[in-house]
């Protein structure tokens, strides 16, 4: 009998109802029976009256943007299907990238405060073989969904957005002076639209067509007291070879109810990869060696499932005008992590000026549209570190050759100080730190990195090159671009709209803070 079928009674008793949900989302990809609908049609009339600025679908991250654009004055709607809350499991990102919440102004110190459920350090980075690297103030603060989303939601409120949970988004109307979303019976009209439903939004799949992901990551975990050592996290770790023709993963971070640990892996949607029910399983399987602890010992609060599909041709740029999509609806995150709350936060002020910018100046077609989600050579070069992690279905590879990979770029990253380092743990890669990396690693451990080139690929590495190329001459056209920022400033709205989301583009592209 599976591991997790034996142990049925000791989990959440909503367990095997989201594993199924989940799995069948990831069945689907596989099978490349993705569900779509015309969801965005054209409308040749005028609106006659629009009730909001700016319309939101999708209110679990969709709400930080809300609140940062309500108030600035702006008439936003909110539209989320069920109620607007937080889960209980915390989100790790770390304390810096918080920071942008009170330097907007959407929480205080001490509401800040309040929403850190937890805190440890260090954080450990870990393969078979090799020394142990420790890293300190990395994804080492848990944040409280149910708090920061509850306060960020009345704060909303407060300050006049309308807010409507049970409902659904059923059909986005594009006409000429705006948009009419359907709800049912109901409908409202907006300047903008944004879609902020997720991964598996039906705009994004509309807009995406037969286009089946490059990349997925599996992810399965828990949250479980009963750990004997439960002070320290990690970030990024291996303890077996490749196997099922993939490579395991780990990250634990300490939680306020426990400890949360993750199995995850890098894969392509081949219709002959394995379940996440089976993954559920090895993770049950090798959950004791990987944290030293019998399973007869846990007690489970939760347990987690992710599918997290990602596409070479991201962010998706709006095909629509008036329709601009975020987050993970978009793909704005890297193909290496799973996490669309981390690269909310670290967007949020681009996105919030970018979108005031766009109202103000009447730039909302869909090529005006498509610079706020602009190409960014520093995720785009992530691609070929995600093919180096995965292993495709038919392919024969050194079952050490991925952990020892890792190894020698850690090691390397390590030698050559923090700087180098936390970035590239944080999903933010810059030029002059990944140059540095790998010549280092190409020096230090060469037997290492020669087989990266059959494993990826020439034309995955022609295409990471080219973006490489990109990622440099990003980093070297923010800081001029900076220089006419008073010229800039003199320039008609539209103009400036078109500059600053330019020079935008420049900054976030080369991963600069």
């Amino acid at each position: 009998m599976p591991i997790a079928a034996d142990m049925a009674a000791r989990f959440p008793a909503d367990t095997f109802a989201n594993l199924h949900r989940v799995d069948k989302m990831w069945q689907n990809l596989r099978q490349g029976q993705i569900f779509r609908r015309e969801m965005v049609v054209s409308g040749d009339e005028f609106l006659k009256t629009i009730d909001f600025e700016i319309a939101i679908a999708g209110g679990t991250l969709g709400i930080i943007l809300a609140a940062a654009l309500q108030q600035r004055g702006f008439k936003v709607a909110v539209i989320e299907r069920g109620e607007l809350k937080g889960r209980a499991q915390e989100w790790n990102i770390s304390r810096a990238e918080l920071a942008v919440l009170v330097e907007m102004e959407l929480l205080s110190e001490a509401e800040l405060a309040n929403s850190i459920g937890s805190e440890y350090n260090p954080a450990r980075i870990s393969f078979p073989n090799t020394p142990d690297i420790w890293v300190r103030d990395v994804l080492n603060i848990g944040v409280d969904p149910v708090y920061l989303l509850a306060t960020l939601k009345a704060k909303f409120l407060e300050c006049g957005g309308k807010l409507l949970e049970f409902t659904s988004c059923d059909r986005v109307t594009i006409h000429p002076n705006g948009v009419a979303v359907s709800l049912g019976e109901a409908e409202l009209t907006s300047k903008l639209f944004i879609d902020a439903m997720g991964h598996f939004s039906p705009l994004a799949a509309q807009a995406r067509g037969d286009v089946k992901p490059e990349g997925i990551c599996l992810v399965v975990g828990s949250c479980a007291m009963g750990f004997e050592q439960n002070e320290t996290g990690d970030i990024f770790a291996s303890i077996t070879p490749i196997q099922n023709q993939c490579q395991y993963f780990w990250e634990a971070f300490p939680a306020r109810d426990g400890r949360t640990t993750y199995l995850f892996t890098y894969l392509d949607a081949h219709p002959d990869r394995f379940s996440l029910e089976f993954l559920f399983d090895e993770y049950l399987r090798l959950l004791p060696t990987y944290q030293n602890v019998e399973l007869a010992q846990l007690n489970f609060h939760r347990c987690l499932f992710g599918c997290f599909p990602s596409y070479r041709d991201s962010p998706l740029k709006t095909p629509w005008a008036r329709v601009l999509l975020i987050g993970d609806s978009s793909g704005s995150q890297s193909p290496v992590s799973f996490g669309g709350f981390g690269s909310m936060i670290r967007h949020l002020s681009r996105l919030t000026s970018g979108i005031e910018m766009s109202i103000q100046a009447d730039a909302l077609s869909n090529r005006d549209l498509q610079l706020l989600q602009p190409y960014q050579p520093n995720i785009a070069v992530t691609w070929m570190f995600q093919r180096a992690m995965s292993v495709g279905i038919e392919q024969k590879v050194d079952p050490d050759r991925i952990n020892n990979l890792l190894a020698a770029v850690f090691q390397s990253m390590q030698y050559l100080g923090d700087d180098v380092l936390q970035p590239f743990l944080q999903d933010v890669v810059q030029f002059l730190a990944l140059s540095r990396t790998l010549f280092q690693t190409s020096i230090s451990n060469p037997l290492a990195v020669i087989p990266v080139v059959p494993h990826v690929g020439i034309i995955t590495l022609l295409d990471w090159l080219i973006n490489y190329i990109n990622l440099g001459a990003y980093t070297g056209l923010y800081p001029i671009g900076k220089l006419l920022a008073p010229l800039i400033a003199q320039l008609p709205r539209s103009k400036q709209y078109y500059y600053r989301q330019l020079l935008q583009a420049w900054k976030y592209g080369s991963g600069i803070s």
